[in-house]
């Protein structure tokens, strides 16, 4: 049963994958430029003042009057979606089947993570997401934990899911005139880099990681990276100055942001 899922899925992202330069040819979508600034928040009140180029928000929290305003104000949105996890707290949460249902997120309750090899199921979700995200205005996307493979999940999720199934979104997002994030899967980096248009990472500085990230910039794309260590925050024997020095140098769009997300503080390394 589970290798005949898996065909299903695996049919449909190699239909979907053969008219994937043609698709490109003939619509365009936004690209961050190399030395876009940007703003994370996906939770609380929307503070839109910060005067950056891009906004990261969440899709389904973010009301439309806000998307407008920035918008108006000559910035780009992406909206954020968790596209390889459960939450229970969604609007859709009930499209999903329990059979895709897998472990819990450490640390993040009422979030499981998906079986990513049901795209029969998870497709026309997903789909439906980036419609929404379409209807929203948003400018591009950012789908969440498309790292499943290399976590507990409760499925046995392999290597080439993984890479099937994000290119599987950046091919959706790029059919509807959506931009789209690879988040965080830095040991994809080298095989997707090419399907997707910034990269958004966490913590690359706190686990001498940023190295991972040139596939990005040597492509000329962006690395919007975020720190959440209070050691940054504090200061103290220079790690944030030391820290955005490497950054700078590295190329990398650096924040140090509270990990909820919420704005109660934003320190930029531009």
């Amino acid at each position: 049963m589970k290798k005949y899922l898996l065909t299903i899925g695996l049919v449909y992202f190699t239909a979907c994958c053969g008219n994937c330069s043609e698709s490109k040819d003939e619509i365009n979508w936004y690209k961050p430029d190399f030395n876009t600034s940007w703003q994370w928040q996906l939770s609380g009140n929307i503070n839109t003042s910060y005067n950056v180029e891009l906004y990261d928000i969440d899709l389904f929290d973010t009301n439309q009057s806000t998307i407008d305003n920035l918008h108006n104000q000559g910035k780009k949105v992406i909206c954020y979606f968790s596209a390889g996890s459960y939450e229970n707290w969604r609007s859709d949460k009930d499209k999903f089947s329990s059979s895709v249902l897998g472990n819990n997120l450490d640390g993040w309750a009422g979030e499981k993570w998906l079986d990513i090899t049901r795209l029969d199921i998870l497709a026309p979700i997903m789909n439906s997401r980036l419609d929404f995200a379409k209807s929203k205005k948003c400018d591009g996307v950012e789908p969440d934990n498309v790292d499943g493979y290399t976590n507990d999940t409760g499925f046995s999720l392999s290597e080439t899911d993984q890479l099937n199934y994000n290119k599987y979104l950046a091919f959706e997002a790029h059919k509807r005139g959506l931009s789209i994030a690879l988040k965080n899967d830095l040991n994809q980096i080298i095989e997707l880099e090419p399907y997707f248009d910034f990269a958004v990472n966490e913590q690359c500085h706190q686990y001498n990681e940023c190295d991972k990230m040139n596939p990005f910039i040597n492509a000329n794309k962006p690395v919007f990276n975020a720190e959440y260590n209070q050691k940054y925050i504090d200061n103290n024997n220079s790690e944030r100055d030391n820290m955005c020095s490497s950054s700078i140098s590295n190329k990398l769009k650096t924040l140090i942001v509270p990990i909820l997300l919420d704005d109660n503080f934003r320190i930029s390394c531009d």
